[in-house]
This record gives C-alpha cells, structure tokens and sequence, in this order.
C-alpha cells in the first residue's frame, strides 16, 4: 500500500472580497439611478424600459457573485438561462398591459 501522507491542495475558486465589494457598490449606485428616474418626469416607456434594463443588469450581477453562479459549472448556467429569457419575455409580453392601464384611467 501507498503511503497518502502528502496533502493534496484543493483551490478554492470564488470571488474576492474586493470583488464582491465592487460589485455591492455597483448594486448601490443602481439603485440609485433607479430610485432618481422614479422621481423624473421621464415618458412611461422610456422610464419602464430603463427601470427594466438596470433591473435585469442588477439580477445579473446578484445571481452571478451573490448567489456563486459565475464560479459554477457551464451546465448549471445552461439550466438556469433559459428561465432568464423566459421570465424577460413575459415582462415583454405583459409590459403593453402596464401602458394601457395608464391610458384608461380617467382624466
């Protein structure tokens, strides 16, 4: 028999505390910009497709650092990623719904 007396080192892969500072802070300014074109007088649709875009960049950034999805196998993304389009779509879809509703409101 062999004798395993050496320790094999295992490295561990993940983000960095400065990485995922970095990554809070873009969170934070974000939100920012989320919060101050709430308050803008900005055309409904550019104001949602906005809103829409830093949301999704926001959800990207958390899935990837927060929950450890950048530092997981390909496979996991390839199951997870079709849910992302999926769930974008249905915004899609249901974002002429949103606009309507402004319309029918009474003036």
């Amino acid at each position: 028999m062999s004798d395993h007396s050496e320790a094999i080192a295992v490295e561990h892969v993940g983000g960095t505390t400065v990485s995922f500072l970095y990554v809070w802070v873009a969170l934070l300014v974000m939100t920012g910009i989320e919060v101050f074109l709430a308050y803008e007088q900005l055309p409904t649709l550019i104001m949602l497709t906005a809103l829409m875009g830093l949301s999704v960049i926001k959800a990207a950034l958390i899935i990837a650092y927060f929950m450890h999805l950048k530092f997981e196998k390909f496979s996991l993304f390839l199951t997870l990623f079709p849910m992302l389009v999926l769930c974008i779509l249905l915004m899609m879809i249901f974002m002429p719904d949103s606009i309507r509703s402004l319309l029918m409101r009474a003036q």
